[in-house]
């Protein structure tokens, strides 16, 4: 399953979330002993997570970038059951460490020739 599956066609709106009945579900007013509310204190002294543990990465930063739309597309076609950013990651990726492969034959290239 993926996330097109998961969207909303515009005839399957969403339907609409009777709170009344939530509030007056049993379980509504139960005690919660592991997710207490925040107080207005709590609340104020909360920091985002990287300001708090600044070592702390997921291992991806979210960007926007401007991709053509010719690019884009052959992307999406390509990524089949996968999504198509991780394809752009894992190309861009290659590309890298391709770079460093020639700058490295570069470098051995320019060490022979000036030894010769």
């Amino acid at each position: 399953m993926n996330k097109k599956n998961l969207k909303l066609k515009a005839a399957e709106a969403a339907p609409a979330i009777d709170w009344a009945a939530v509030d007056a579900a049993p379980m509504a007013s139960a005690r919660d002993d592991d997710s207490p509310e925040l107080t207005t204190a709590q609340a104020a002294k909360l920091q985002p997570l990287l300001d708090v543990l600044p070592a702390f990465s997921m291992g991806k930063t979210r960007i926007t970038i401007n991709l053509d739309d010719a690019v884009l597309q052959a992307y999406k076609a390509r990524a089949g059951g996968r999504g198509y950013q991780t394809l752009i990651n894992e190309t861009l990726r290659r590309g890298l460490a391709a770079d460093a492969v020639k700058e490295a034959l570069r470098e051995v290239i320019r060490e022979e020739l000036h030894s010769a």
